[in-house]
């Protein structure tokens, strides 16, 4: 169970609604990184390897979502990056330094 605490006013069906959509945007973000980037099923577990990559990941997840040039899914994006060099630079926004 975890506890908070909070500066609202004593309104029940308010902090419902506000705990039901914070953790609605959590299970999205959980979901978007275990369908796309099998968050899950990830072993890593010595030192700081985890976390460093949950950082990777949403980091990652945040360049892909931000791309719309693209129609594709986020995972077709992720291949695509991961075979085209010019589209892994666009999404970056390393392509301008390199041609400056």
């Amino acid at each position: 169970m975890k506890f908070g605490i909070l500066s609202l006013p004593a309104n029940a069906e308010r902090l419902a609604k506000e705990v039901r959509n914070h953790w609605s945007i959590e299970n999205k973000l959980h979901w978007q990184l275990d369908v796309n980037f099998r968050e899950d099923l990830s072993r890593v577990r010595k030192g700081n390897g985890a976390e460093n990559l949950s950082i990777v990941r949403r980091a990652t997840l945040n360049l892909l979502q931000k791309d719309k040039t693209s129609k594709v899914s986020l995972h077709k994006r992720r291949f695509i990056a991961s075979c085209r060099k010019d589209y892994l630079l666009d999404l970056v926004g390393a392509k301008e330094i390199l041609h400056a």
